[in-house]
C-alpha cells in the first residue's frame, strides 16, 4: 500500500496532465534516466514509476529525492512510502539542515544528523557521499538525488481513519494502540506521564529524543509507582534528535533530569550481535534516585514524530529495583548476559545460590561474545573447574568504578574474589566518560565494556573476556601486561623471549614486576643500569634464565607451598642450572624464600596457554649477577 496523496500533490498531478499536451515525454527525464540506468537502484525506480505524484514532482518542481539501494530493500520489511523519500526543495549535502519536510501527506519531517566521521544521515539512513547527483529538469528546476543505505520508514497507523497529522510524542503515546508498533503497549508509562502532569514535556516543540518504556517492562508490580516526575525527565534528551545509526557509541547526552541535585545522562551502544541498548547513568543522585547505570534494550527504534524521534525500550531507565540475581535472570533469554547465565545454570546452580546469599556483591559478567572462544569448550564440561572460574568473577563487596579508582590511587587495585585465594587486579586509565577500566584474573586481561550497572545489592560490570580461561602464550602475556614491561624489554635484548611462544613446552616463569626492578636501582645502582643496556644483554639473559622453570608441568603457588612443607628447599629445573626456593603462605599471600631474602608474590598463577606466570615483588638477583671483568 502506498501513502495517501496530499491535496498539494493532487494539484501537481492535475498540472502535469495540463502540461502533457506540451511535453509528451516526462520533463524530468534527466533524473528519471539516471535512476532507470542504475541497476543498483532499480527497486526504488520501479516504485517511483508507479507513483503519479512523484512523477509530477520530477516533471514540474524542484525536489530532493532520497533513493535507497537495492541492498537496503533486501533488509526492509513492509510498505515503502515513496513520497516520504521526496521533499519539494533541492538540497545538496551541505544545504541539509536539521530537518526537511517530506512530500508525504501531512508533510512529516525528515531529520538530518551528522555523524562524527562526517557522514550525513536522513533519519536512520546514511547518505552515501560520493553518489549524490544534482541536475536541472526541462522546467529549469533544480533537483538533487542522494543515495541512502536504508529505506525510510514513517510513523504509520493500523487504519487509514487515524489522524496522523502533527503527531507529537504525547499524541503518539495516546494513540499507540492505533499505530503500527507491533505488540508493544505504552499504557503504563503514559498513565504515569499523565499522573505526574508531564504532558508538556512530550508536547514541547523542537527536536528531541524520547525513550518510552513498553508495558512489558512493568512486570514488577511496584515498578510503575517508582516512575516519578524526575524519572520521566530522565527519559528525554532535549534539543537533540538521535537515530541509532547516527548515534555515537556510549557518548553521554544530558537528559532533562540534569540539575543541581540530580544529574542523569543517557547514551546509546550497540552489542556485537547488533542489538541496540540505551543506558541511563545517574551521576549525582538522591534518596529516591540512587547513583548507577541502568540498561534497557531498544525493542523498536527510530520512530519519527513531529517533535523528534521515539525509541521504545524494554524497561524504564533510572529505576534500580532488582537484585544482582534478578538482573541475571532478567537477561537469561535474549539479554546481554544470556550466555553467562546459561553457564552458571549448567554448572549446577550453586554459583547463583552463592550470589543470592551475598548482601553486597559485584559481578564481572562476560558478554555473550566473550564465550565464543574454542579454548573454553572443554572447560565448560568440567563442572568443578567451571565453578572455580565463575567464582573468580564474583566479589563480596559493592564495587563501582569510583571505588576501584580510590583503591587504584597508588597502585593497581588488588581485590579478593569468592574463589579462595584468587585476586582480581583492576586498573583505571582516563577520567569521566573516557575512563578505561581493565581487570586481570587468572591470566586473562579483560576490558570493562559497561561499568556500574547498578542493582539493589551491588553492581554488574560487563567485560569482554572470560577470566581464568587463558587465550595467549607466556610471551603474549608478557608483551601486553603493563606490569611486566621491564622484564619483556630485557628479554628482547638477548632474544630470550623467543622461546616463550613455544606451545610444546610448559613454563613456570617468575616475573619481577616493574616496581621490583625499580627497587634494584636503589639496592644496586650500577648493576641496575647495566641490566637495561644492550651491551650487557649476556648478563641480563643469564639472570632471566634463573627465573624460568621448564618441566613437563607447571608449578602453581599452591603446589610449591605444599612441596615446601616436606623439605628445606624445593629444587626447580631452570634454564640456568636449578632454582632452590621455599614458598610459605602468610595471611593468605605467598612469600618466596630465596638466598635469605623474602620476596612477596604479587600476582600468583597467571595462566597462559603454555605455562604459568607468578608476578613477584623483587627479582631473584644479587649484585654479583652483573659483574664485568676489568679485562
Amino acid at each position: 500500500m502506498f501513502a495517501r496523496f496530499s491535496l498539494s500533490a493532487l494539484a501537481a498531478l492535475l498540472l502535469l496532465c495540463c502540461c502533457c499536451c506540451f511535453a509528451p515525454y516526462a520533463a524530468g527525464a534527466e533524473l528519471a534516466d539516471k535512476l532507470r540506468d542504475d541497476s543498483e537502484l532499480s527497486q526504488f525506480y520501479s516504485l517511483l514509476e508507479q507513483n503519479p505524484v512523484a512523477n509530477s514532482t520530477l516533471a514540474l518542481r524542484s525536489c530532493t529525492i532520497f533513493v535507497p539501494t537495492n541492498e537496503a530493500f533486501q533488509r526492509h520489511n513492509g510498505t515503502t512510502h515513496v513520497l516520504y523519500h521526496i521533499t519539494t526543495a533541492a538540497f545538496s549535502q551541505n544545504q541539509l539542515k536539521t530537518s526537511v519536510s517530506s512530500d508525504m501527506e501531512g508533510n512529516p519531517p525528515l531529520y538530518i544528523t551528522n555523524g562524527r566521521n562526517g557522514d550525513i544521515y536522513v533519519n536512520n539512513a546514511r547518505i552515501i557521499p560520493s553518489l549524490s547527483v544534482e541536475l536541472t529538469n526541462r522546467e529549469g528546476k533544480r533537483q538533487v538525488m542522494h543515495i541512502i543505505d536504508e529505506v525510510l520508514e514513517p510513523l504509520t497507523a493500523k487504519s487509514s481513519t487515524t489522524d496522523m497529522n502533527n503527531m507529537d510524542a504525547m499524541k503518539f503515546m495516546r494513540h499507540a494502540d492505533q499505530l503500527n508498533l507491533g505488540s508493544n503497549g505504552l499504557r503504563t508509562y503514559r498513565s504515569q506521564v499523565t499522573l505526574m502532569k508531564k504532558e508538556s514535556l512530550y508536547e514541547s516543540p523542537g527536536f528531541h529524543t524520547f525513550l518510552v518504556p513498553v508495558d512489558e517492562g512493568f512486570k514488577l508490580s511496584t515498578r510503575s509507582s517508582l516512575v516519578d516526575a524526575k524519572v520521566i525527565d530522565g527519559h528525554v534528551i532535549p534539543n537533540t534528535v538521535i537515530f541509532t545509526a547516527a548515534s555515537q557509541h556510549d557518548e553521554p547526552k544530558t537528559s532533562a533530569a540534569f540539575e543541581d541535585q540530580l544529574k542523569v545522562t543517557v547514551s546509546f551502544f550497540r552489542q556485537k550481535d547488533g542489538k541496540m541498548y540505551v543506558k541511563s547513568n545517574t551521576i549525582s543522585g538522591d534518596a529516591k534516585h540512587p547513583q548507577g547505570v541502568v540498561l534497557a534494550e531498544i525493542v523498536k527504534a527510530n520512530i519519527p514524530i513531529r517533535n523528534g524521534v521515539v525509541h521504545l525500550i524494554h524497561r524504564p531507565l533510572m529505576i534500580i529495583d532488582t537484585t544482582v540475581t534478578q538482573f541475571l535472570q532478567d537477561n537469561s533469554e535474549n539479554g546481554a548476559l544470556r550466555k553467562f547465565y546459561e553457564v552458571i545454570m549448567d554448572a549446577g546452580g550453586a554459583v547463583l545460590e552463592g550470589i543470592n546469599s551475598l548482601s553486597e556483591v559485584t559481578i564481572l559478567a562476560p558478554s555473550n561474545e566473550a564465550w565464543n572462544i574454542s579454548s573454553i569448550d572443554n572447560i565448560v564440561r568440567d563442572r568443578k573447574r567451571m565453578t572455580d572460574i565463575l567464582n573468580m568473577h564474583i566479589i563480596k563487596d559493592r564495587l563501582n568504578v569510583e571505588k576501584i579508582r580510590q583503591k587504584n590511587a597508588n597502585m593497581i587495585a588488588q581485590v579478593p574474589t569468592v574463589n579462595n585465594r584468587t585476586f582480581l587486579y583492576f586498573n583505571v586509565k582516563g577520567e569521566g566518560s573516557d575512563a578505561v577500566v581493565t581487570v586481570e584474573g587468572g591470566g586473562v586481561n579483560a576490558t570493562v565494556l559497561q561499568a556500574d550497572v547498578a542493582q539493589t545489592n551491588g553492581y554488574v560490570h560487563i567485560i569482554d573476556r572470560v577470566l581464568g580461561v587463558p587465550h595467549t602464550t607466556v610471551l603474549g602475556k608478557l608483551s601486553t601486561d603493563p606490569m611486566m614491561s621491564d622484564t619483556y624489554r630485557m628479554g628482547e635484548f638477548s632474544h630470550f623471549n623467543d622461546q616463550l611462544n613455544n606451545t610444546q613446552r610448559r613454563y613456570t616463569f617468575f616475573v619481577p614486576r616493574d616496581k621490583g626492578w625499580q627497587k634494584t636501582e636503589l639496592d644496586y645502582p650500577s648493576a641496575h643500569k647495566k641490566l637495561f643496556m644492550r651491551d650487557f644483554y649476556y648478563h641480563s639473559k643469564n639472570l632471566l634464565e634463573r627465573h624460568l622453570v621448564i618441566a613437563d608441568h607447571v608449578y602453581t603457588m599452591k603446589d610449591l607451598a605444599q612441596m615446601s612443607l616436606t623439605t628445606d628447599s624445593v629444587v626447580l629445573p631452570t634454564l640456568r642450572d636449578s632454582l632452590k626456593v621455599k614458598v610459605e603462605e602468610e595471611a593468605g599471600r605467598y612469600v618466596i624464600l630465596w638466598n635469605y631474602k623474602k620476596i612477596n608474590v604479587y600476582r600468583p598463577d597467571v595462566e597462559c596457554t603454555n605455562g604459568i606466570i607468578h608476578v613477584i615483588d623483587y627479582p631473584l638477583m644479587e649484585e654479583k649477577d652483573i659483574v664485568v671483568s676489568g679485562g
